[in-house]
């Protein structure tokens, strides 16, 4: 007989059978296979047949239930198609289709099973509502595969105006309509039984292998095929108890048990039946990572505890594991632990395992290059050459990282033409950088004699590409995958959160771009007479229009990410992942965000120092003053109340303390970050021995000296008790002129040692300044990591550490050996007498300004009374000792015998000069 007849059973039921049909005998529909006939397609296919409702026990007092129930017109019906079998076996019965039919007939009651086999005809589909699907009424409807519901079902449908629902089994709610589950890791037979059961009874449908269809996994354990699927397609993973509490609520209106703040009161969490140990983290970390896991669901022990499952690790910190790990402990990378965090799910070990680390080749040291021969122009020449090879190294942009330049890219070591020195990168990470595009860039020569102007101006190039790139790290890193759809396990922040940390981001990227590509050109076409005021002034409106308002809401977006890392364990995870990323140099996204903050001042620094080193007769002259004046104007929209008070206090104090300290330190955007004492190692910034304090700025380098004492006092103002300056002023640094921070190794001749490597826009030669700290509260790996950040800051470069060269002492002569000695101490107080002396005698190298200071005091004493014939003397040697300069003095021969003799009377003098 043909398969698709359409038959009517041998034991007088209709074709039209209940849905409580067994599952083995009934292929199981989705909504989308089921064709919705009518009641005309019925009548063509097989005889009619009249819809009943009957309420049983309880539910026919309800009243409300039936009021409910006269509202429902329709319901969808089964059309089954029997197919005959083999001899011997029942023939098999299959769902053709579902139509909606009218429900004609009134609803009746039935209070017991006597009324059953009344009530039971084939002229009839029934459809029994009972109100307890644990009574034995139920559990004998269901023997006789009646077609059941609950009464949610139908206040439900009438509520909506739906037709009653088909469904093979019997149907108390339908807060799992449409959804699909998979179990696994259940051992007990009877609770999977219980729980597939509940599922059903609720509206859902399972599935006994997993699939794409699946909608949620429930899990009583964290491994298996079923549960690392799940992750990978970011199915939610759930506890048995949310079908528990599910069934509990199974009265509630409206109640669906997919919501998201129901479910994820019952997800799995990621550290479930995982007890996990830290190694290599600070106490401050492992306390935090230790509360995080017992937030997800994990415990924690010691390191070492057998009954760990998983020991997660710091690879940047552990070298080599402390014990023999037994073959059931899973090592394991942190990324593992955040990763895990912001999945919201357990990832898999494996792609995170531990790898003992082979020790790592020390980079080539440049105590190779030894200067200990016999030669001191050799020593020198080398000593020099160290310096250019740091020099290179430095102008070589490690954002993002990039793979080491080949040999024939390589050009001089001011060149900005070379690619791989230049501090480019595409917005989408892994595609060509449009300057690499570009072959005139590597054709262009550099000028023979780079000019100061062109040296600020590369400068400027340089920090505005590396700049472009953190922006572009903020949005491709941080900003595009918050705001991704189809997150596993769902938004990480809120669509509001989101626009609150980011702001104006994207717009100042898209301005930067613009002003990098200008600059790019420019630098490529290189012009004394090409305006760089030009370009600044073009986008000038722009700037004012996407600055202000994220710098001035800068604090709000600040305080909204501390809010939500604290509030959402995902998101600080995701933080966490992400800043660990070799793009972000290690830094924080509040430190990221801080950049559009400092960029302009930056830059209006830079266009000053570009000013300071055009001709007047250059047109671009007034066009950067007006530049700088627009950049000015964007400033002014900043809110001025945000600047911090206590910083600016003190800069003041540095002001007063340090003797000739420049007033341009004053700054609005300026703040102190740290003070260090420190003694000379070399000759520069001062001589071997004197005690200099270095003064670390967000964005330059004070550097003083210890002032020496002089003959007579200095008189305050009138009213003014602050007392006199002890420090003197030696040079003021931009951080931008700082190419390489030196930490010198500990050996017996060096201890506590650092140096820098500067080269200021208008020299040509690197300068060494060497040092050693003196400062015990403060160790002298933090100070150089700090002093790097800040550089970095500075020129816009993400990874500081690069920064930081380890070096022998030898290699660039610096020790510190017999620097506290008697007879150090001795040659270095006789070695600052002599220069006093010679400063306060010396024709040919005393400052004109010093002596004319010297002069007006004299005058200034004698002022009333007619000058002594000795006091002439004095004035006129003084006033006359421009006209002698160069011009070699006798008197010099015998300087102790000429200072007794005429002490008496220039001790004034020698007062002012020092």
């Amino acid at each position: 007989m043909a398969d698709n007849s359409v038959l009517t059973s041998t034991t007088g039921r209709t074709s039209l059978a209940d849905s409580s049909i067994f599952d083995s005998k009934v292929t199981e529909i989705s909504k989308e296979n089921v064709f919705v006939g009518s009641a005309s397609y019925v009548e063509e296919e097989m005889p009619q047949i009249e819809t009943r409702m009957i309420l049983v026990q309880e539910a026919g007092k309800q009243e409300e239930l039936i009021k409910a129930l006269k509202t429902i017109k329709i319901m969808e019906v089964p059309v089954i198609k029997i197919r005959e079998s083999c001899p011997g076996k029942s023939d098999e019965k299959l769902i053709k289709s579902v139509v909606n039919m009218e429900i004609k007939v009134p609803f009746v009651k039935m209070e017991s099973l006597e009324e059953f086999e009344s009530l039971d005809s084939p002229e009839f589909e029934n459809v029994f509502i009972v109100m307890d699907f644990q009574d034995s009424i139920f559990d004998e409807l269901h023997k006789t595969d009646c077609r059941i519901i609950g009464p949610p079902v139908i206040l439900n449908c009438a509520q909506k105006g739906e037709p009653l629902p088909f469904s093979c089994r019997p149907l108390y709610c339908t807060s799992m309509m449409n959804l699909v589950l998979c179990f696994t890791g259940f051992r007990k037979k009877e609770e999977l039984v219980r729980l597939v059961t509940l599922v059903h009874h609720m509206g859902g449908v399972i599935r006994k292998d997993f699939n794409s269809k699946v909608t949620h996994l429930v899990a009583n354990c964290t491994q298996g095929e079923k549960f690392r699927i799940a992750v990978s397609l970011g199915t939610p993973i759930m506890k048995s108890e949310w079908i528990y509490k599910a069934w509990e609520r199974r009265n509630e209106q409206d109640f669906c048990a997919s919501v998201d703040d129901f479910r994820n009161e019952f997800k799995v969490p990621p550290f479930q039946d995982c007890i996990l140990s830290f190694l290599g983290f600070s106490d401050e970390e492992k306390t935090n990572m230790e509360e995080m896991t017992k937030m997800q669901g994990g415990n924690c022990l010691p390191v070492g505890d057998e009954r760990c499952t998983h020991l997660v690790v710091e690879e940047n910190v552990v070298k080599e594991l402390p014990f023999e790990p037994s073959k059931k402990l899973y090592v394991v990378k942190q990324e593992w632990f955040w990763g895990s965090i912001q999945m919201d799910a357990r990832a898999g070990e494996t792609m995170y395992l531990y790898e003992k680390a082979n020790t790592p080749e020390l980079k080539k040291s440049v105590s190779l290059l030894s200067l200990n021969t016999p030669n001191s122009n050799r020593k020198r020449r080398r000593l020099k050459e160290t310096l250019a090879q740091l020099s290179r190294e430095t102008d070589m942009s490690p954002f993002p990282p990039r793979k080491r330049p080949s040999a024939e890219h390589s050009l001089s070591i001011g060149s900005l033409l070379d690619i791989s020195n230049t501090p480019e990168s595409s917005i989408n990470y892994g595609e060509t950088p449009k300057s690499c595009t570009k072959s005139s860039k590597n054709s262009t020569p550099v000028p023979s004699k780079q000019s100061a102007r062109w040296q600020v101006a590369k400068e400027l190039y340089q920090t505005e590409s590396n700049y472009v790139n953190i922006l572009a790290t903020i949005i491709q890193l941080f900003q595009v995958p918050l705001e991704e759809e189809g997150q596993r396990g769902g938004p990480i922040l809120a669509p509001e959160e989101i626009k609150t940390i980011f702001g104006s981001i994207p717009d100042i990227f898209d301005v930067h771009m613009k002003i990098k590509d200008d600059l790019e050109d420019l630098i490529v076409n290189w012009d004394e007479s090409k305006s760089i005021g030009d370009i600044f002034l073009k986008y000038s409106k722009d700037l004012v229009k996407t600055y202000p308002p994220f710098v001035n809401f800068f604090e709000m977006s600040k305080e909204t990410i501390i809010k939500c890392e604290k509030q959402k364990p995902r998101f600080h995870a995701f933080l966490k992942i992400n800043q660990a990323k070799p793009e972000c140099g290690r830094q924080s996204l509040v430190e990221l965000l801080i950049r559009p903050v400092q960029r302009l001042p930056s830059v209006a620094l830079l266009l000053n120092d570009l000013k300071k080193h055009t001709a007047e007769e250059n047109p671009d002259k007034s066009t950067l003053e007006k530049a700088i004046g627009s950049l000015k104007e964007v400033m002014t929209h900043i809110n001025e109340d945000k600047r911090k008070t206590e910083a600016q206090k003190q800069i003041f104090d540095v002001v007063y303390e340090v003797d000739g300290c420049p007033a341009n330190l004053l700054s609005s955007h300026r703040s102190l970050v740290q003070r260090v004492e420190t003694i000379s190692l070399g000759e520069h910034p001062c001589d071997r021995g004197e005690q200099v304090t270095l003064f670390l700025f967000n964005d330059c380098l004070e550097i003083a000296r210890k002032r020496h004492k002089v003959i007579g006092t200095f008189r305050s103002p009138p009213g003014h008790t602050r007392p006199p300056a002890s420090l003197k002023h030696i040079h003021l640094m931009p951080l931008s002129q700082i190419k390489k921070v030196l930490d010198i190794r500990e050996t017996e001749d060096c201890h506590n040692a650092f140096a820098l490597l500067v080269r200021p826009p208008t020299e040509r030669a690197n300068v060494l300044l060497s040092f050693q700290m003196t400062s015990e509260e403060l160790p002298k790996e933090n100070w150089l990591k700090m002093l790097c950040r800040h550089v970095a800051n500075t020129i816009c470069k993400a990874d500081a550490e690069n920064l930081i060269y380890s070096a022998d002492p030898e290699s660039f002569e610096v020790n510190t050996k017999d620097m506290d000695s008697t007879l150090s101490r001795a040659s270095r107080a006789i070695k600052k007498t002599s220069k006093k002396v010679t400063r306060a005698f010396s024709f040919s190298k005393t400052p004109k300004r010093a002596l004319r200071r010297a002069l007006m005091t004299s005058q200034s004493s004698v002022e009333g009374r007619s000058p002594s014939s000795n006091d002439k003397h004095v004035m006129s040697r003084l006033s006359s000792t421009s006209s002698l300069a160069g011009i070699p003095s006798p008197s010099l021969v015998s300087l102790p015998s000429f200072f007794e003799r005429r002490s008496h009377t220039l001790s004034r003098s020698t007062t002012h000069l020092i």
